[in-house]
């Protein structure tokens, strides 16, 4: 069978390449494009997504194992359907999920056309997540069997016509064995390391402010910081620095531990609380995708964050939208993150928080 798989230059993909062609598989390299960034020690220099070096990695492996590799250019659409949302969302108070955004929007889309056009069949990542067939032969996704590298909460709005299509060949794999795979097959770049923050963006202490601040000037909002009695007890350069549950760096000291317990965008004031002012009964949301065959209501583990072990809930249908109810109150619900729906290992969909609902 003809595959596509996407190329990033790190181990994950490589190693999902070379396991396709170990099973016989013909595999076609395909690397997004997706962002550029200041030459290094520059001032504002940020992410290093798509760094030239990755792009050679990616070729390298491609040359390394036999099969052609491929770059397109989306550096365009990445602007426009993550960055700048992710820009947006922040001036709004909100915490984004850009990573959702950029499977949902950008990478699937855009690697099943190069598919249709290279007349690829499948479509093959380096997620940890997996695919399954449910009773009526369906595809489903479920988490990787790895739990501590699970990737399906970013995938949660695929549709049931591009699961059919795709392919996780480290599904069943945890990352230790997947390195080793990489180093005993001798790939380019098996020892490189792996960042925990955006790709875009890049790391360290307010790497997001700095980001916000350059790609926003002349939007940025000062305002007030209160207490839970509404005194003012500070003031902020913009709420973009601040999110739900946070406590470090708020600029001021009540003698109590104090958390974000809320933003307002319309006057740009943020609001501090207590660990009690974090829980939520439940949160509305929009912009809502349901697997195929998935009604409500429907009982659930309901993740409101990729790091989010999940809290056990109910789905269902309210006259603005879908809503969930948490059995228990469950800490920092924030406006703009994803709450994805699970069933055991299988995801039921998901949808963004457009509202905490209080304790």
């Amino acid at each position: 069978m003809r595959v596509l798989v996407a190329m990033s230059g790190g181990v994950d993909s490589s190693v999902a390449a070379a396991r396709l062609l170990r099973d016989g598989h013909e595999v076609v390299g395909a690397t997004l494009h997706l962002w550029d960034y200041p030459d290094e020690g520059q001032k504002g220099s940020h992410g290093r997504c798509c760094a030239p070096e990755d792009q050679y990695d990616a070729r390298r492996v491609a040359d390394a194992l036999g099969f052609p590799h491929y770059t397109f250019d989306r550096r365009e659409l990445f602007l426009e359907t993550v960055v700048e949302p992710f820009v947006d969302a922040y001036l709004r108070g909100e915490t984004p999920s850009p990573c959702t955004s950029c499977n949902r929007g950008v990478k699937l889309g855009e690697l099943f056309a190069i598919a249709d056009r290279l007349g690829c069949a499948k479509v093959a990542t380096g997620h940890y997540a997996r695919i399954l067939l449910d009773e009526g032969g369906l595809s489903v996704l479920a988490t990787g069997r790895d739990e501590t590298k699970d990737q399906s909460y970013f995938l949660y709005a695929t549709a049931q016509e591009r699961l059919a299509r795709l392919v996780f060949p480290l599904g069943e794999s945890g990352k230790a064995e997947v390195r080793a795979e990489a180093v005993a097959l001798a790939l380019p770049g098996a020892t490189k390391g792996e960042s925990q923050e955006l790709c875009f963006v890049g790391e360290g202490s307010g790497a997001y402010a700095s980001f916000v601040e350059e790609r926003a000037k002349g939007r940025l909002r000062p305002g007030p910081i209160v207490d839970a009695d509404g005194r003012t007890v500070g003031m902020h350069a913009g709420i973009h620095r601040f999110t739900v549950g946070q406590r470090k760096g708020l600029g001021v000291s009540l003698g109590d531990p104090a958390y974000v317990a809320a933003i307002d965008p319309e006057s740009a004031t943020v609001r501090l609380g207590s660990e009690t002012a974090l829980l939520a009964r439940g949160a509305r949301l929009d912009d809502v995708h349901l697997a195929s065959g998935v009604a409500l209501p429907r009982a659930a583990r309901i993740r409101v964050r990729y790091r989010h072990g999940g809290a056990a809930g109910t789905i269902a249908r309210d006259p603005i939208g879908v809503r969930v109810d948490f059995d228990a109150p469950t800490r920092a619900v924030a406006r703009g993150q994803i709450a994805v729906f699970y069933e055991g290992d299988r995801v039921l969909g998901g949808g963004r928080i457009a509202e905490a609902l209080g304790n």
